[in-house]
């Protein structure tokens, strides 16, 4: 089961690579979406410090949203999650792997790219740390929620709109959680208590997502 787990993640991996354009284009709107906000509310160094951190949080998530409307389109369309699905690895397997290169391929690259927009609005140094390793959390919440929409909106006309309507929503107690953090750092207080139950948030969607995800797949596949 093992094997399985880890060939189907190679394969998905490698797939997605092979489209490096799709991954640069993630990166890039997260990057150019974010630069746009100097010309909107005006390019204040001191403005743009207090809400920096706001914007590349809410950018990444915007951006992350790109990505999810084909995690299980182009299996659905060539027949290869029909034959995950009579594999003899679960189902509930199967849909994590593939939220697990989500991850990889999305949410690690606008990791890496976040301190290129944090410079880009001045954000203060003390908070590269911490909105780094909130960014972790808030990536790992969005994969995983954006994974459970995309398999409810799979198959349905125009499913990318129905897939933000869907997701958009669940991703607000992620990004608050998450942004808790940050802001206490700001003021000089603890991020402990905010980064455990954005942790806490984590696991559970962890535990129960998979499940879930799984129970809408076999939806569509019968």
């Amino acid at each position: 089961m093992s094997r399985a787990f880890m060939a189907l993640l190679r394969r998905d991996l490698a797939l997605a690579l092979r489209h490096g354009i799709d991954l640069l284009a993630v990166v890039l709107f997260f990057l150019a979406a974010g630069a746009l906000f100097p010309f909107a509310i005006g390019p204040e160094p001191a403005l743009l410090a207090r809400i920096a951190a706001g914007i590349v949080v809410a950018m990444a998530a915007l951006a992350a949203l790109l990505s999810l409307d084909r995690l299980f389109a182009a299996d659905f369309e060539d027949g290869g999650l029909d034959l995950i699905f009579l594999s003899p690895l679960p189902l509930e397997l199967a849909a994590m792997a593939k939220v697990l290169v989500h991850w990889l391929t999305t949410g690690l690259p606008l990791l890496l790219a976040a301190p290129i927009l944090g410079l880009l609005l001045h954000l203060p140094g003390e908070l590269y740390g911490i909105l780094l390793l909130a960014l972790i959390g808030i990536t790992l919440a969005l994969s995983l929620l954006g994974g459970l929409g995309a398999g409810l909106t799979l198959g349905a006309r125009r499913g990318g709109i129905l897939l933000a309507f869907i997701v958009l929503p669940l991703f607000v107690p992620v990004l608050i959680l998450g942004m808790g953090a940050v802001l206490a750092v700001a003021r000089g207080d603890s991020p402990v208590a905010a980064l455990q139950l954005l942790l806490a948030l984590d696991l559970g969607l962890l535990a129960a997502c998979p499940w879930a995800l799984a129970g809408a797949l076999r939806q569509v596949l019968q």
